[in-house]
């Protein structure tokens, strides 16, 4: 009876995880939009209309792109950990049967896209998250084999260890020196954890120490995750004259929202719509969004700590000089 009842009930909580997460994705959508319009009703059914849901999904795949390999890497952490300090139960966790089913090409790509996509003072947790991770398969796979699984799950997390301090100890002394303590401790506390993460824990315990961590981070990974996305721009800033010819101008400020063969139609910041008719629109611009100040200041060997290696790859446009439009003045003032 009781064998049978548990993979019914696992079966149960993966087909609500499987129904639940394809609706996530549609909610935060949801939620952008609302939050654009202010919860002012008709403007958010006009934005419906116009917006390109392919638009709103490529801003919603590009500022969280970062939490997809978060995501996996901690999964197959902390199901690693259950499996080696308690194999029995194995069948009764879905956290310990989705690090079993998880393929290792899913670990490698999901270690490639946040070695791409995480900011450097992030690199560290990457590193310690890759040698638990590899530990722990040696410590289920090569248990026979004394010296290799000694090596991969010590050795290999205390060399790799030294080095990345030695690498951002220069970052260490600066974050201290300009008080960023958190950035401090980002950068020097999880290459000392690496050694401790990949050996089992008392199996009285491996429930709290890997279920509840699960629990917790699926709580309040979807409140992160909504409030950096609702931020996220899903139109386009642009600053629009207008004025009836020979007359004084007018510089409209707002986010784009379409323009058709009768009006241009401009959302404003105070979440007003604008219909501004063609015959009157003088000329168009896009603004440039706002530069937001690094979230540290502290540099490792050149490398900024705030920026990631894709930030370094991919073309990024400078702004040199702001357009008079996008400040609310005309373009060619009488």
């Amino acid at each position: 009876m009781t064998t049978t009842f548990v993979p019914r009930r696992r079966r149960a909580q993966l087909n609500w995880l499987l129904t639940v997460l394809p609706a996530f994705p549609l909610v935060l959508l949801v939620l952008r939009l609302w939050y654009l319009s202010q919860q002012d009703l008709p403007t958010m059914l006009l934005l419906v209309q116009y917006i390109s849901p392919l638009g709103m999904i490529s801003a919603l795949i590009i500022t969280l792109i970062w939490t997809v390999p978060a995501v996996i890497l901690v999964l197959r952490l902390l199901g690693g950990i259950l499996l080696v300090s308690k194999p029995d139960d194995t069948g009764r966790s879905l956290l310990a049967v989705t690090a079993l089913r998880m393929p290792d090409w899913v670990v490698l790509l999901a270690a490639m896209l946040a070695a791409f996509t995480w900011q450097l003072r992030l690199l560290p947790t990457l590193c310690m998250l890759i040698v638990a991770i590899l530990g722990l398969t040696a410590a289920q796979r090569f248990r026979g084999v004394r010296p290799l699984m000694l090596w991969i799950t010590l050795g290999v997390p205390i060399l790799v260890g030294v080095l990345v301090l030695i690498f951002v100890w220069p970052g260490i002394t600066a974050a201290l020196r300009t008080g960023e303590i958190s950035t401090a401790i980002l950068l020097g506390v999880p290459p000392l954890l690496g050694p401790f993460l990949t050996g089992p824990v008392p199996a009285s315990a491996a429930r709290l120490f890997t279920h509840w961590p699960a629990v917790g981070a699926a709580l309040i990974a979807p409140l992160l995750i909504g409030v950096v996305f609702l931020r996220a721009p899903v139109l386009p800033n642009s600053a629009v004259e207008v004025g009836p010819s020979g007359k004084e101008i007018e510089v409209v400020r707002g986010q784009l929202i379409s323009v058709d063969d009768t009006s241009t139609t401009v959302l404003k910041t105070t979440g007003e719509v604008e219909f501004i008719p063609n015959d009157q629109v003088r000329s168009k611009t896009l603004c440039p969004e706002p530069v937001r100040p690094p979230e540290s200041s502290v540099a490792v060997r050149g490398w900024p700590l705030s920026a990631s290696v894709l930030s370094w790859i991919a073309p990024t446009r400078r702004v040199t000089e702001v357009d008079p439009r996008c400040l609310g003045r005309p373009l060619n003032p009488s």
